[in-house]
């Protein structure tokens, strides 16, 4: 029967909460006791040895915390488990002879129950036999919501950490290997072991032996960074199926680039068709960067989570043993570096994409002030043309202003003859011809310069 739920670390420590008499800091900001509770946010477990771990790590996709929830009130006694025990992302289940530890993260949820060790388990014995020796029956863990990313089972023993031949024939039947990978941690206090080697049932195992004095803290820290490294470093590698999906694409871009670029530097090349097919290139390189860099990150954040976990443990050899940090680095480099190599060159081609897009810009830009060079100066000669016709024009209409005027003064001249008056009309009209073709080029000249200012 469960006796106690704890969704804070040490809920036992913490005194009642009374109002403090005198206000002595500012108002708190709204984040303050969140951000400060998180270095508490998920305490190691105390573990008893000899102990079996059970751990499945889950991808949370899709998955909500109500189905979380639902899932883990299928649990003895677990019934009306509020769905507000799953809002800090840890809850840690105690029951009379094993705890169940739940734990939500940004991928991925976890799961980890500790229980003590069956009395055969380290015989060997049968795969299935040692599933239904599981406090938690083994359709619970097939039921948890979600896909499996880690699935482990470690056995945590006490034992002579400077025997390594005794320590060997311990694992033996265990790991069913006879040369597993082995590391002391920490200052000569306690040995992992394992082959790294997927069962039938889908688990992995691990097994930790650790001097009788080890305390139960200590245990349960050890258990979370070994359990952590392996989580981490296949949380890392799915980054690898991606990077070798986008080596072709990358290829195939990286080509196309050079072709575009090359056809730039002909001269009858259409810059419509080279926008266009850049444009293309460039939409491709931009989905996929968006589509896979969050990703290539999180490979480089988890990786780095990986050496940090492993750094902890403060590993030593044991003779003619390769140790686990060993192995997971030397198994773990080349496909992290192949990760951060398709990454940046993802980067690398997005950049030269958009140094390409500039030269093409510079293109169409100096072929433009080129058409709209040639263009002023089909205006200018249109204009020059236009000030010839005009001077034409107004010479024409002087000529022609003048003609009427004279002859205006012709027919006054004649109606002045033909009054008796003693005029002459052709050679008045002779006589006036200058001044007024004088008159009229002066008068025509102030109204040209009038309107020009």
């Amino acid at each position: 029967m469960p006796h106690h739920i704890d969704t804070a670390p040490y809920p036992t420590r913490q005194a009642p909460r009374h109002p403090f008499p005198v206000q002595a800091l500012p108002p708190s900001d709204e984040s303050r006791e969140v951000l400060h509770n998180e270095v508490h946010a998920r305490p190691p477990a105390r573990i008893r040895l000899p102990a079996l771990v059970v751990y499945v790590a889950v991808l949370n996709e899709g998955v909500t915390r109500e189905q979380e929830c639902a899932h883990l009130r299928a649990l003895s006694g677990q019934d009306d488990l509020p769905v507000q025990a799953l809002a800090g992302n840890f809850l840690r289940l105690r029951f009379d002879n094993y705890t169940l530890k739940w734990e939500r993260h940004t991928e991925f949820s976890r799961y980890s129950l500790v229980q003590k060790l069956p009395d055969d388990a380290l015989n060997g014995g049968d795969e299935a036999a040692l599933l239904q020796s599981l406090v938690i029956p083994p359709s619970w863990w097939a039921a948890i919501p979600g896909k499996t990313v880690t699935a482990i089972m470690m056995a945590m023993v006490h034992g002579d950490v400077d025997d390594p031949t005794a320590m060997r024939r311990t694992a033996e039947p265990w790991l069913d290997s006879r040369e597993p990978l082995a590391s002391l941690l920490g200052v000569r206090r306690s040995c992992a072991m394992s082959n790294f080697r997927l069962r039938d049932s889908g688990f992995e195992r691990l097994l930790v032996i650790s001097p009788p004095n080890t305390s139960e803290l200590r245990a349960g820290r050890l258990s979370q960074r070994l359990l952590e490294v392996e989580t981490y470093r296949l949380m890392a590698l799915r980054g690898l199926p991606v990077a070798k999906e986008l080596a072709p694409m990358l290829s195939e871009a990286e080509s196309q680039l050079a072709d575009i670029t090359a056809r730039m530097e002909q001269a009858d090349t259409s810059d419509q068709a080279l926008l266009d097919t850049l444009i293309a290139l460039a939409a491709r390189i931009e989905r996929a960067t968006a589509s896979h860099m969050y990703r290539f990150s999180a490979t480089l954040a988890y990786h780095r989570l990986v050496e940090q976990r492993i750094e902890e443990m403060r590993e030593a050899p044991i003779p003619g043993t390769q140790m686990l940090g060993e192995f997971l680095q030397r198994r773990l480099a080349p496909a992290i570096n192949t990760v951060q190599a398709t990454a940046q060159r993802l980067n690398a081609l997005s950049q030269r994409i958009e140094r390409t897009s500039a030269l093409l810009r510079t293109r169409v830009d100096i072929a433009a002030e080129a058409q709209n060079q040639q263009l002023l100066e089909k205006l200018t000669k249109g204009q020059e043309l236009q000030l010839r016709l005009q001077s034409t024009v107004e010479g024409l209409s002087i000529a022609a202003i003048s003609y009427y005027v004279i002859s205006l003064i012709l027919y006054a001249g004649k109606a002045a003859k033909a009054a008796g008056i003693g005029v002459h009309p052709e050679m008045l009209a002779g006589a006036l011809t200058p001044v007024v073709v004088l008159t009229i080029w002066w008068a025509t000249r102030q109204i040209r310069k009038r309107l020009h200012d």
